[in-house]
């Protein structure tokens, strides 16, 4: 069985990782002043995150429609996939999954949606998986991907609230820390629901906390470096990993610049990581 892979642009997967597996990836939608991009492409990340705080208004973003999915579906299956396997951002979070489901309908029993629970490299590691076992067929690929998210940790440390408060998208974080704009909060992402963990005064506190809770997963499989236009603070967590070398490291660490459609509600400065225990 030949598998073809879809997932969409808040999975955060390097280019080079997408041409290597040929994964195809759905854009999500990002309005910035009136003006509508598709995600990654006409602005930067690094120029979102450093016009992002002098903006007048709150950017905000929109799932990739129904007819999104329709092409790189057809267009999968005209080059021989006999099946296709699509994974996507929570679906407590957005309306991609839902969206990509919908269009699938039109494929019938040719099209699988999963629901990843998670975002970010928390939702590229799980297509990463599929895309390796994509060889082995679907069911070999949906145990890999399980197993992937069964082990799978994602923490962000915010610069701030005001973005998430602006956003609306979750209003228990902001409740569950009383609403003090001034602390930095220290977020879990889990089976698509932001849980508190922690708060920081300052970034220096955020860096530690968040080096700590990687370090206390213990071996690792993969690690992603998760930053909003923050990445000396991201290298700098590596280098304090690597030098108390108390956990063996995965070879091929990624630094991740999160994608502006996550970035608008999560504020600039930002720092985080994805990772997968062995």
């Amino acid at each position: 069985m030949k598998l073809g892979i879809v997932t969409d642009s808040t999975a955060d997967l390097p280019p080079y990782l997408i041409e290597q597996y040929e994964i195809k990836v759905v854009p999500s939608l990002l309005i910035l002043e009136g003006k509508e991009y598709a995600d990654g492409i006409g602005i930067t990340r690094k120029e979102f995150y450093n016009r992002l705080p002098s903006l007048h208004s709150q950017p905000t973003t929109a799932a990739p429609s129904i007819g999104d999915f329709l092409t790189p579906y057809q267009t999968l299956l005209n080059s021989g996939c006999d099946h296709i396997l699509s994974i996507h951002t929570a679906s407590k979070l957005t309306a991609i999954l839902n969206n990509a489901r919908q269009a699938a309908q039109e494929f019938p029993d040719k099209v699988t949606c999963v629901d990843s629970g998670s975002l970010s490299m928390g939702l590229g590691f799980q297509v990463l998986a599929a895309a390796e076992a994509a060889d082995l067929g679907l069911k070999p690929a949906l145990q890999s991907v399980e197993s992937t998210r069964r082990r799978l940790k994602v923490v962000a440390g915010l610069d701030t609230m005001e973005y998430l408060k602006r956003s609306g998208r979750i209003p228990s974080v902001v409740a569950n820390f009383g609403g003090l704009l001034s602390i930095k909060p220290i977020v879990e992402l889990r089976e698509g629901e932001v849980k508190p963990m922690a708060a920081a005064r300052t970034n220096r506190q955020t860096d530690e906390r968040v080096t700590q809770f990687i370090q206390e997963l213990g071996e690792l499989e993969r690690l992603a470096i998760l930053h909003t236009n923050a990445e000396p603070r991201a290298k700098n967590i590596l280098s304090t990993l690597m030098e108390r070398a108390r956990m063996s490291i995965p070879r091929d660490i990624l630094f991740v610049n999160v994608t502006a459609v996550i970035g608008t509600h999560l504020g600039p400065n930002g720092i985080g990581f994805a990772a997968v225990k062995k």
